[in-house]
């Protein structure tokens, strides 16, 4: 069996990099592992496919020839196994069904789907209205919640993260924004609530949603899987188009936006303008760690929502 030539993106290498030594054992082993899994499974394997920023995704046939995608998450991507816990959950409804799956070494076969929202061409408002109707397919609720980080743990977690990444980074941000980044944590931890939470995607954003092949609408992928209110999924909706925000009013442009995604959910707008305001700082602050762009932008934005709050 010889091993099949790979070239991940470089986002992919970048992330597995910063897992240190095995992160990088993981890249090189590559080629071999690809090789081992498609004779394991009788796939036939094809392109590296560009737009993911952890996992390798290769282009794959089943036996039977259905179109199928190879994937492999690097050391420590998702240690409780979420994502396949997910996507088996959903099995296929809203989600790219799953085909195999090897925990221990990371592997899944999914359906093959379209491409990605975000290579579309289509308007931010087009691509929240569907991000919006593929997410009321997608929200569940979980048979065994225990197995998911709740939304006061998130909430939590986003806080630490950000206020040590402030520190770490020399304060890339006002002192303003992290304040009301953190303030907005306590608020959703305390608004926890099991009996309104969902399965949610905890990435919903248009990359990780693919068009399901003859145009009938989305599939996620990649999904984190946590049990958390709804709004925390529209709230990665509010981090996303910093640009087009930073174009005209980022405050006026936001709270349209927060409006917009309620509207077409029935979710409260204060609780997804309150993740989305602590997903934009954190994504910010982790995208100046890691070297990868837009993460000055996500914080000017964050910057102007701090100082102007949430307009009417």
């Amino acid at each position: 069996m010889s091993p099949v030539s790979i070239d991940p993106p470089e986002a992919v290498k970048l992330r597995a990099a910063a897992e240190g030594a095995a992160g990088l054992a993981w890249l090189g082993d590559l080629p071999r592992l690809v090789a081992e899994l498609a004779q394991a499974w009788g796939l036939s394997v094809g392109r590296t496919l560009d737009g993911g920023t952890e996992a390798l995704v290769v282009e794959a046939a089943l036996p039977d020839g259905r179109a199928a995608v190879l994937k492999l998450a690097p050391p420590g991507c998702d240690p409780a196994g979420r994502e396949l816990a997910v996507l088996l959950a959903a099995g296929g409804r809203g989600y790219a069904q799953v085909y195999a799956h090897d925990a221990a070494r990371g592997a899944m076969v999914l359906e093959r789907l379209g491409p990605q929202l975000a290579q579309m061409g289509w308007s931010v408002e087009a691509q929240i209205e569907a991000l919006c109707a593929t997410l009321k397919t997608a929200w569940m609720t979980p048979a065994d919640p225990a197995c998911f980080m709740t939304g006061a743990e998130k909430a939590a977690g986003l806080a630490q993260f950000i206020q040590e990444s402030w520190r770490e980074l020399g304060r890339p941000c006002t002192e303003r924004t992290l304040e009301t980044a953190l303030s907005y944590a306590q608020a959703r931890a305390a608004a926890f609530d099991p009996a309104r939470a969902v399965l949610a995607h905890g990435d919903a954003h248009a990359w990780n949603a693919l068009q399901v092949p003859g145009g009938e609408g989305f599939k996620f992928v990649d999904p984190d899987g946590l049990f958390i209110e709804p709004a925390y999924d529209l709230g990665i909706a509010m981090r996303e188009w910093a640009q087009d925000l930073l174009a005209g009013d980022p405050v006026g442009l936001g709270a349209r936006r927060c409006r917009l995604l309620a509207g077409l959910t029935g979710v409260d707008p204060d609780a997804i303008w309150e993740w989305g305001f602590m997903e934009r700082t954190s994504t910010g602050l982790l995208a100046l760690k890691l070297g990868l762009p837009g993460g000055r932008e996500m914080l000017d934005v964050a910057d102007a929502w701090a100082a102007g709050g949430m307009a009417d």
